[in-house]
This record gives structure tokens, sequence and C-alpha cells, in this order.
């Protein structure tokens, strides 16, 4: 470690500095690099932040043990956020741990998809340093939990070459181990085959993909941490999930591990009880409302924690209901909740937004990605769809914009996390969490490469 870097942590050791504008300035490294140009002062910004976090008690972590101590109903009902944060990164992450902070939370996660990686510009070692750094800045301490969302086969892919498509999802998963990403979601569940006779035989591909790609992450994972795994059995935007359908794909999961080896299985499981990601669009770009089956979601949290151990069910695509729904899932004693589209919409249609900016990225849409423009939609459905493929090219000009403008929209979203934290009931859990989530001291002597870059691909999951 050089001379300056070693000045460089020591004077990060005062919070003061952690929580002003040098954080600010080292996280712009940690993304653009200096003059924007990326290359080795990027990896060791992002090599600093993670060693700042490290000291300072703001560990990438595994939610894996809370979630089985809340299957075996050692702590009350709650259900996590897990907040996809696409757009201003960094000043949407800073709002998350200010509310966090303010309101006690633990319980709460940060991730990122598969195709959001692509389309946000995102690289997992870029993201874990983003999250870190709000993290740093808000002065929020605890376990920091990171996951990979969506890590999906693509049906389409995986139907023309079964190996190359698979293998470029370990690649990801490697990618993301490597950067700190200790919670991934993977979802197997697009190679659910509904045609097939037996629920067994609908499932089996799913959960012998899925087995397998338990034992690639638990060959991995890092000394002292057991990875969150969590499985799908129910593509969102498909057919609702049902008790039946938990039962074939966690038996033949189970058995398929087994096989495989004695490796440690999923904490939680995804099921599809009626939402869509992004929510159902109508011609004047507003949001159609959705019948969601809690009757359903409450069924399967129970023996997913009864009959499984597991923390229980998975809510996907819910960032678009009304804001009386959220109360319910902790009542259904969902385990966890996934939640994206709002806060990209709170960006995107702020009214403190300059309107060129808004322009800019309206016109960019129509000309770049006119090939998603679905017969029959109106303009209004055809953006509200497709904008989110502009995050990534409008990246630097959205964390360009003048502080008042940041600051206007990230006071909305802190009182949306603050209103969500609230309504899941995960306020003042930070004590539990801390009490069954220890994660270790992961010190790096010096900036890491990336061990490998996964393919893109934009359309597998949300």
């Amino acid at each position: 470690m050089s001379n300056g870097h070693e000045a460089t942590l020591r004077r990060f050791q005062d919070p003061v500095v952690r929580q002003g504008t040098a954080m600010d300035d080292l996280v712009r490294r940690a993304v653009f690099g200096l003059g924007g140009g990326g290359g080795p002062d990027r990896e060791q910004a992002r090599w600093l932040i993670w060693e700042i976090g490290q000291q300072a008690g703001v560990r990438p972590a595994s939610i894996h043990e809370l979630y089985l101590a809340r299957g075996r109903g050692e702590v009350p009902p709650f259900t996590t956020p897990a907040m996809n944060l696409r757009v201003l990164a960094y000043d949407t992450a800073r709002a998350v741990f200010r509310a966090a902070r303010r309101l006690d939370v633990g319980a709460l996660i940060c991730e990122i998809a598969r195709s959001e990686i692509g389309y946000t510009d995102q690289r997992p070692a870029e993201y874990v340093a983003v999250m870190t750094a709000a993290a740093l800045r808000e002065g929020f301490v605890g376990p920091l939990f990171i996951q990979g969302d969506h890590v999906q086969v693509n049906a389409k892919k995986y139907a023309a070459d079964p190996e190359a498509e698979l293998q470029a999802v370990r690649t990801l998963i490697e990618e993301e181990l490597h950067a700190g990403f200790y919670n991934i979601d993977v979802d197997t569940s697009t190679l659910v085959d509904l045609s097939q006779k037996t629920l067994d035989e609908q499932q089996r591909v799913n959960y012998e993909r899925a087995a397998e790609l338990t034992r690639f992450i638990r060959d991995r994972e890092p000394e002292g941490v057991t990875v969150s795994v969590g499985a799908e059995i129910g593509e969102v935007g498909g057919k609702n999930s049902d008790v039946h359908e938990l039962k074939a794909f966690m038996e033949g999961y189970n058995r398929t591990l087994q096989r495989l080896g004695p490796y440690r299985g999923i904490s939680k499981i995804s099921v599809q009880t009626g939402t869509s990601h992004g929510g159902v669009v109508l011609p004047d770009g507003s949001i159609a409302k959705v019948q969601l089956d809690l009757d359903a979601l409450k069924a399967l949290s129970r023996d997913a924690r009864a009959t499984y151990g597991l923390g229980g069910a998975v809510q996907h695509g819910a960032s678009t209901l009304p804001a009386e729904a959220f109360g319910a899932f902790p009542a259904c004693e969902a385990i966890e909740i996934h939640l994206a589209t709002n806060f990209q919409n709170i960006v995107f249609d702020h009214p403190k937004l300059p309107a060129d900016v808004r322009s800019e990225i309206n016109e960019w849409v129509k000309s770049e990605c006119k090939d998603e423009w679905k017969k029959g939609d109106t303009e209004q459905q055809f953006i509200y769809k497709a904008r989110k493929k502009a995050i990534g090219p409008f990246k630097q000009r959205l964390w360009d914009l003048p502080a008042p403008v940041r600051d206007a929209v990230a006071a909305d979203l802190e009182k949306t996390f603050a209103f969500l934290f609230e309504q899941l009931r995960v306020t003042h859990t930070r004590a539990v969490v801390d009490r069954f989530v220890r994660p270790p001291l992961q010190s790096h002597a010096q900036p890491r490469a990336v061990a490998v870059a996964a393919p893109d691909d934009l359309e597998a999951g949300e």
C-alpha cells in the first residue's frame, strides 16, 4: 500500500470526513475516474471505498441467517425491501440510508438485476462502491446487503445453447461475488414448462438448474460468508403460484442439491401473485390497478417457513402498487419485496428535472428504442416502458445535475423510502440484524481488478 493510500485511509477514519464532500469526490472517481477516463484511478477509488467501509463497519453481508431465524419464528414478521437503485444511484442510495438511519432500519437490500447492469451501465464493482459510499456519507453503520436480483437464465438463449447461457450466468455470479454481492437471486423460473403433465415435470429444469447454480455459489463464496441464495417458482407477469408448485419445486430442489453434495440451500422463494415488472401501463401513461392474490402469498410464505425452514415467500414487481397495499405484505408474512420502477419514475417525472434533460431523454428513447414501440401503444405508454434504457447513456448527465435539483429529487425519494420502511415493518430492525448477521472483516491489501466481466443481457429479468 502506498503512503498516499495510507494517508487517505487515515483521513477517512474521521466521521466528519466520511460524511462530507470528500466522499462525494471519491465516489465520482470510483464511477467515472479522473476526467471521466476510468482506468487505474477508478479501481483505486473503489478499493479505498471498500477499505473505508470495512474499517467503519459498513461491510457487504449476507442476509441468510436473519431469514432462517425468521423461518424458525425467532424474529417478528417484517418484509425486507429489496430496492433496485437504477438512476442517480448515489443520491438515491443516500436517501435510502438517511431514512434508514432515522428510522433505525437494518433489514434493507440494495439490488441490481442482470438486465439493469447492462442498461444502467453499473457493473457490480461500481454498484458496491456507490452503495458503500452512500452508506458512509450518511453515517449508516451495519451490515450492507447488496443483492444480484434476477440472475436469470434467458429461456430463448438456453433453448438454443444451454451450456453457453448457463456459462454466462455463472460468469455473472463470479463477478458479483468478487464485487461483494453476498445475496444472489437465482432465477431459472424462465425454464418452467407448463405443458408438462405433472408439477414435478413442469418444475424439473427449474429446480435442477437452481440447485446446480447454488452449488456453484457455495463453492465460491468467501470464507465466513454463507451467501443468501434465492430461487423462483413462477416467472413475474406469468401464472400465479400455488403451494403445490412450491412443494414440487422444493422437494425436487432439495433432492437434487443433496445429490450434489453437503450444500446449504436457499433462504427464500420468489413467487408470482398477480404483479408485473413496471406495472401495466394504460394509454395515458398511468398504471392499471393490480389484483394481488394475498391469500396465495400468505399460504406460500407459511409453507415455505413451516415445511422447508425458509424465511418466506418473496413478492416481485410491487413498487407501482398503490400506497395502501404495502402494509399487507408483512401481514401476509412475505419475507421480502422487490421495488424498482417507482423510484425511477420519481426521478424521471420530478418537477425539478430540467425540461431540456427530460426532452433529450424522451427524444433519445424515441430514436434508439423505436423497435420496442408496440403496435397500439400510445407515445406515453412507449416512453414509460422504454425510458429505463436511457439511464446508462444519460448516467453522467444526471449525476452532473445541479445540486439543488438532485437534493429536491432525493428529498422526495427519502419520503418514499421512509413510508415504505414503516409500512413494511422494518423500522427498529437494526438490533435484530446485528444479532444474527456479523459480517467478517475482508480487507484487501491493494486494488483488485475485476476477475471476469459477464456478458450483458438487457432482457434477462428486472
